[in-house]
């Protein structure tokens, strides 16, 4: 995609950076001119991800970072803002893909997945707090789903946890505002990553007929891609959203439009 500079001038940190939906919008808001932080917990994938922004010509930073730590953020945060400034944009990715029905998911499950995907995004934004309310504005996008909103069978963990981003993302706007930080959500629906390829592993499906399935919901008849994701991002991260707060984003090709 031909690049317009939308975030020139603006530091970034974005976590679950090493691949996916995470690595997509990393890599577009460093062409759209960010310096941009990876905040991944997996080492070879964050630092792949820098190095194509590098190759691109981008600024970019490798943080090891484990988003469910409160310790470990406030170090990811400290280090990005020595290394870049003060923080204008938070994409909060980072998600644990927990599956089942209730009787089927353990304490521990419950405590994995609401970690990482309500509990550390709460602590990725309470870290930036204080550096975008120095800079007097920031923008925050928040990975949500079309699991925020629908109901799907034996997802329950996942479901309600992404149900509490949507939640979160709503609540953190309204308190935000008189801060002029932006809180928005991106909900896609199926869209193919190394995530999804898991699942349909653990299924035992066929990769190929798994993908066509999973497609045949949406109006477009296929799965959406990374980079479609990554430009949503942008919009809700860039000044041309800049009356936008508390919304939810959909791109799911249409899948859940009744």
């Amino acid at each position: 995609m031909a690049s317009t500079m939308r975030l020139n001038g603006k530091n970034a940190i974005v976590t679950g950076a090493g691949n996916g939906i995470g690595r997509a919008i990393a890599i577009r808001f460093a062409e759209e001119g960010a310096t941009v932080a990876v905040a991944e917990l997996e080492e070879d994938a964050g630092r792949e991800t820098v190095d194509l922004i590098e190759q691109g010509g981008g600024v970019a930073l490798f943080i090891k970072t484990d988003t469910s730590d409160s310790v470990s953020v406030n170090s990811a945060i400290s280090a990005t803002i020595s290394a870049h400034g003060d923080l204008d944009l938070l994409v909060n990715n980072a998600a644990a893909f927990v599956f089942g029905k209730v009787e089927d998911v353990t304490q521990d499950d419950w405590a994995r997945v609401f970690g990482v995907n309500v509990i550390g995004y709460a602590n990725c934004v309470r870290e930036v707090l204080p550096s975008m309310r120095r800079k007097g504005s920031g923008s925050i996008v928040n990975i949500a789903s079309v699991s925020s909103f629908i109901a799907q069978p034996a997802f329950i963990p996942y479901n309600a946890s992404k149900g509490a981003v949507a939640q979160l993302t709503r609540c953190l706007a309204m308190d935000l505002a008189t801060d002029n930080i932006r809180v928005n959500a991106v909900c896609p629906g199926s869209i193919r990553t190394r995530a999804t390829d898991r699942h349909i592993e653990s299924l035992g499906l066929d990769p190929e007929k798994a993908y066509q399935e999973f497609g045949k919901d949406s109006l477009m008849k296929r799965m959406g891609k990374p980079e479609e994701i990554a430009s949503g991002a942008l919009f809700l991260a860039s000044d041309d959203s800049s009356f936008m707060t508390g919304a939810q984003l959909v791109i799911d090709g249409g899948a859940t439009i009744d």
